[in-house]
């Protein structure tokens, strides 16, 4: 048997540790895999134990965690010890660098083989985290093709594996069945928001994504607006606001299902993140809108190191999807360039055609190709 630790810290690293979970077990049959760590649904689906739930990891900004910091060190502290009694084969760390690396070096300088899928967003800010990298980790997996440049001075083997959400570009011509399964006709105008996957983020993302769908029903009563739901934690939060909410709009929450909600839409209104990502795929025209706390904002803008937020921004190294950040975060901004793209989208999913192109490399051969030398020595 063939013990692998595996930590990821939110939703979007829960499905891609589960991605690599079933891609490892689907190429090599012949060997017993146990995995265990920190997961969520979809790697529970996969056969992981998770000693803890992953919703304690998932914190954003650069303030936000010092509350949760005494908790967050003593997670860490007690997998050391755990995995420093009885070693895994190796550690495989998903996104999550602040909690993830560090636990990757102390589990390094135990003789533990460390490898960390996604790359820390050293072309964006922070660029000095490559030496961190470099000194945790046996084995970097990029999503990006251009990222494995970062770390060729370090010795650290990094490798472009592509990103996993590149096959939905097989699914980008779906929209009357999406709308189907919906119960939305072809001739709908449907809008879709996206307020991230963590707590933090929708409370701070939600109310003016909620104001923006009252305005765009207001011009229009026929508009149907969509909202999935990234957990349940995260449906029961969306409830909640919702009650809470002065504002007036006919919405409907739906548990998960983001990318049939996206494909089904007209312009998708989303946080900054994977799910930019994953509407730039599906060709649908999106706004993209984001806020920290202030604190984290001040700081972190002090860091930066690109021009742009949103991934298909950074890849396509010019403003092609407009950006609301912070004080520009309003309900009626995002109506306005909502209202602006059921016009012009065709113009931003044609810009986007080469940054597509750019991550259609296959996850699953690329990802069992980098660690099948490994695991194979481990298990003669």
């Amino acid at each position: 048997m063939l013990r692998v630790a595996i930590v990821a810290g939110e939703s979007s690293g829960d499905l891609l540790g589960a991605r690599v979970m079933g891609a490892l077990r689907a190429a090599l049959p012949d060997v017993e895999f146990r995995f265990e760590g920190v997961g969520g649904d979809a790697m529970l689906k996969q056969g992981m134990e998770s000693f803890f739930p992953m919703e304690r990891l998932a914190v954003m900004g650069l303030v936000e965690p010092l509350g949760r910091l005494p908790e967050l060190l003593g997670r860490r502290r007690a997998l050391v010890a755990r995995w420093r009694r009885n070693p895994p084969a190796f550690f495989l760390g998903v996104d999550a660098p602040d909690f993830n690396l560090g636990l990757a070096r102390r589990l390094k300088s135990l003789g533990v083989p460390t490898v960390h899928l996604v790359s820390p967003t050293v072309w964006a800010w922070r660029p000095g985290r490559v030496s961190v990298v470099a000194n945790a980790c046996n084995q970097l997996l990029c999503l990006f093709p251009f990222e494995p440049a970062y770390y060729s001075q370090t010795g650290l083997e990094a490798h472009f594996v592509g990103h996993p959400i590149a096959s939905l570009l097989e699914q980008a011509d779906g929209r009357s069945e999406a709308r189907a399964s919906f119960g939305l006709a072809d001739s709908d105008t449907v809008f879709a928001l996206l307020p991230g996957s963590r707590h933090s983020e929708v409370s701070q993302l939600f109310p003016d994504f909620v104001r923006a769908a009252s305005l765009l029903q207001q011009r229009d009563p026929t508009r149907k607006v969509l909202i999935p739901a990234a957990s349940v934690q995260r449906r029961q939060q969306l409830g909640g606001l919702l009650k809470q909410s002065s504002v007036t709009a006919d919405l409907r929450l739906v548990d998960g299902h983001s990318h049939q909600v996206m494909l089904a839409s007209d312009v998708v209104i989303t946080a900054s993140g994977t799910a930019s990502l994953e509407a730039m795929l599906l060709k649908r025209p999106m706004v993209i809108g984001y806020r920290l706390a202030a604190l984290s904002w001040m700081l972190l803008s002090r860091l930066l190191v690109t021009k742009y937020a949103g991934l298909p921004n950074i890849l396509a190294g010019r403003p092609v999807v407009p950006e609301l950040l912070q004080d520009s975060l309003t309900g009626p901004h995002l109506a306005l360039e909502a209202e602006r793209l059921l016009a012009e989208g065709d113009q931003q999913v044609a810009s986007l055609a080469r940054c597509r192109e750019d991550l259609s490399l296959n996850f699953d051969e690329a990802v069992v190709t980098a660690l099948q030398p490994m695991i194979e020595g481990m298990s003669q």
